[in-house]
Formats: C-alpha cells, structure tokens, sequence
C-alpha cells in the first residue's frame, strides 16, 4: 500500500512540475503543392517560476526541424519550426516528439496533409528549414518580401522610373515605380504571379512566375525600341486601339487602371467593320449588340500550370465579366483528365458567381479536349438565346490530344443548330496554330491568340463585342 501511495505522489509531482505548454500538438498542412510553403511553428511557453530547456527533438527522416533557442526563461517563450518534405505523392502523416526539462515523456505533434504533385526540377531549395531571419512571418505565414528590378537587357543596366504592374490571380494588385536603382520592394504573399514592366523607349517586358519567400526576386529585361522616333505622331484616333473601358463590376477590386500602361496591338482583330471604329470604345449596349449566350470550355491541364497561362486567361476572363450585361449569359466547362461544369449559363449581371468561379480555377490532370467542348455545346444548348449569339469559346495552350478524335463532327453538327465555336490560344506554340485555326474554322469562329496582357486585356472582349454586333 505504501509503495502504491509512493507511486501516486511520483505522478502527481510529475504532472505537476510540466510547466511547458506547447500551442499546438497538431497541425494539417491541407493539399499541398511541389512549390508550397510547408512548415509549422510550435511555440513552447514556460509557465514555471524557473528556467527550462529544449531537450531534444525526436522525428522521422522526412521532417527537418530548427528552434530558436535551447533555453527557455520563465515567462518567455522559444519556437520549434517543424518542416515537412514528403517524398512521394498522396496522404502523409508523421509523428514528432519534443522532449523537455520539465518532464519525463516527449509530448507528440502530429503532422499530416496530402502532396498533390512532385518538383520535377529536382530542386532541393524546399527541403532546408528556413531560418527566423527569413519571412515569412508574424501573423500571416504567407507573407514575405518581394523585390522587383528592371534593366536594360542590352547593358544590364538598372532602370529607374520604370512602371511595373503586379497581378495575382488575374487580378491587378498595384502599380508601383522603380527607384533610383531600378528596384521595387514590396510586401507580398506566395502564389501565381504576373508582371508587366514598361519604361519610355523601351517595349514592354512581361513575365509569370510563382512567387514565395525563397523565390522572392524577379527581374525583368527590357529591350530598347530602335524604330526612328517620329517629332510629330501620325494623327490616329485613339479610338483605333480598341480598347474597352467599361464601369466595374460590384466585385471589391484594387483601384488600380493598369489600361495606360498597356500597349494594344490591334493587328490580331481581324474583319473589323468600317463602322465598328465609329461607335464609342466603351459601348455594349443592346441598341448595337445582340445579347449573348457563351460558354467557356476551359484547359485546366497541367500544361496550363505556369503562372502567366493560368494568369492570362482569369485576367481575360475578368475583363469580359465586367463588360457582360444582364441579359447576356456566361457558362465555364473545365477539362484536364476528365470534364465537368463549374458554371452553368448565369446571368451576367451575377458577377459574383462568375467571378468566384474564374478565381478558383486550378490546373491538374492531363488534357481531355473532346470530353471538354461536347460538355461545353451541351451547356450552350441548354442556355440557348433565341435571337441572340449562342457561341462555344475554348481556352487552351495546345492542341486537344485526348479523347477529341470525333470533335470535328460533333463541333459541325451543333453549328447547324446555331451554335459556333472560337479557340483561345493561351500562349501556345505555334506547332499548334494550325490545329487551333482549323477547328474554330470548322466551328464557324476565328482563332483567338492571347500572348501577353495587352491580348488579355483586349482581345477577347472585342471578339464577343465582334460577335455581338449589328451590322
């Protein structure tokens, strides 16, 4: 009896002198992709009336561990940054265990979360546990530094007064100025990322990428324009850029008007009519265009993954948004390895929903074409204005080389039905012109090519203002 009672105060004493409280013994990284950021921070807190200290950190061999201290002072607190770097595809779960002074037994922290694709750069840069000098950090974990310089690609001269635009899920996030030295330095948080540098006498310089805090520098090389400067402009009406500007839509954007800073080439719209330039650039009123039903048949595939595709076709996407009318209809069909509806034909003036759908999109799977435009017309057909422009638009960056081998007849047969077709080309290489050309000819479109932001800007609204039109 007396041991027993001995053995009841030794735990008792033990519970009661663990005075490290960890924060979380937990935590669900979610999905995560090859580039995400995937650490944790557990903050150990001593609520004891003397020092204590780390021990030792026990973990499996795909976790990687640092702490920013060894002591820890009563009242205060030290970090154990925890780092996860799952080597194959699918579900992960990994127990580690943090000894500490106060007690006898490690207390376990359990890591779990699903990797959804592997770095096929064998790009090791992820696997180190990033240092407490580095940001992220504070309360946003995404959070970080970005720089941003320009230069002369020639010289390799720092340009200042340069004007850089920054996008970030097709949307616009600032428009900043270099300094001095050619740099811009802002706050930024991790994900597919566009930029867009111009400068005086200088074409314009663009570039994708995905951005987080061990891939934080972007450069961006301009090419000086040698063409002969002319003293005095030609007088063309500016009208004859076609650029559309429209009132924004009820969706919270960053008041930012990138439009001025943007060079529009025009020579991709083609078979303008004459009487196309006389009506105001921003016009799309029902006196001049018929309303429309377009459904947007999507590649999702992983080829779309790089951040200026993807980028590209959600800023088209929400240029059109904004200029669709109430009585105008918008539906998106996505394909990657299978097809599916994300939006059925929806009025324009719901731009919430289109927008929130534009957004969301994500790039995975290989490239189901034909699955993707027979769901597309299926949509269409169902959404069917009577009176008005029914049309079938795919966005791709290549040729539709699964199951797409009957495409063609089923494209002609719902042509006869009223409903034709148009293919997007999101920067694609020119192997797969031809192909993209054939089929909007076969479905009674055009050809589409979206190569930089100006395109994305400019030429999809002028195709449905194209398609559209009372002449």
């Amino acid at each position: 009896m007396q041991k027993l009672i001995t053995v009841f105060f030794l735990f008792i004493a033990s519970f009661s002198f663990s005075q490290i409280e960890l924060d979380k013994v937990k935590h669900d990284f979610g999905e995560l992709e090859s580039y995400s950021i995937r650490y944790v921070d557990i903050r150990l807190t001593n609520k004891s009336e003397k020092q204590e200290w780390l021990l030792s950190v026990k973990k499996p061999f795909d976790v990687v561990y640092i702490n920013s201290n060894q002591f820890i002072e009563k009242d205060s607190s030290i970090i154990v940054r925890l780092q996860v770097n799952p080597k194959t595809k699918g579900r992960f779960s990994y127990d580690v265990e943090i000894f500490t002074s106060d007690r006898d037994e490690a207390v376990k922290v359990k890591l779990t979360g699903t990797l959804t694709n592997i770095d096929q750069s064998n790009n090791n840069a992820m696997t180190s546990c990033p240092s407490f000098g580095e940001r992220p950090g504070g309360e946003d974990p995404n959070g970080f530094d970005l720089t941003i310089v320009t230069i002369d690609k020639k010289t390799k001269e720092e340009m200042s007064q340069s004007t850089v635009i920054m996008l970030q899920n097709g949307r616009p996030i600032w428009t900043k100025n270099t300094n001095k030295k050619g740099i811009i330095r802002e706050d930024a948080t991790l994900g597919l990322s566009y930029f867009y540098g111009t400068h005086e006498g200088y074409y314009p310089a663009e570039l994708g990428a995905y951005i987080n805090f061990k891939r934080n520098y972007i450069v961006l090389e301009l090419n000086r324009d040698e063409r002969i400067i002319i003293p005095e402009p030609l007088p063309i009406p500016i009208d004859d850029t076609l650029i559309v500007l429209v009132e924004p839509d009820p969706v919270p954007v960053p008041d930012i008007d990138i439009i001025d800073h943007i060079e529009v080439d025009t020579s991709v719209i083609l078979e303008v009519p004459s009487s196309f330039y006389d009506i105001p650039k921003d016009d799309f009123t029902v006196e001049r265009f018929n309303p429309i039903n377009v459904v947007f048949v999507l590649d999702v595939s992983s080829s779309m993954k790089s951040a200026d595709k993807m980028e590209l076709m959600k800023y088209s996407l929400f240029q059109l948004s904004r200029m669709l009318r109430a009585q105008d209809k918008m539906g998106i069909v996505t394909y990657s390895s299978t097809a599916k509806v994300l939006l059925k034909p929806t009025s324009g003036a719901n731009k919430n929903e289109i927008n929130a759908q534009v957004e969301a999109l994500k790039p995975s799977g290989f490239t189901a074409g034909g699955k993707g435009i027979k769901l597309g017309y299926k949509q269409a057909l169902a959404g069917k204005i009577t009176g008005g422009v029914n049309h079938v638009i795919i966005i791709t960056d290549g040729a539709f080389n699964r199951d797409s081998d009957d495409y063609k007849r089923y494209v002609r047969k719902y042509k006869r039905k009223g409903i034709k077709m148009s293919v997007v080309g999101i920067k694609n290489k020119e192997r797969y012109e031809e192909d993209m050309r054939n089929a909007a000819e076969v479905g009674g479109g055009r050809y589409i090519p979206v190569f930089g932001l100006a395109d994305a800007q400019n030429n999809l609204t002028q195709e449905i203002r194209l398609l559209t039109y009372k002449y």
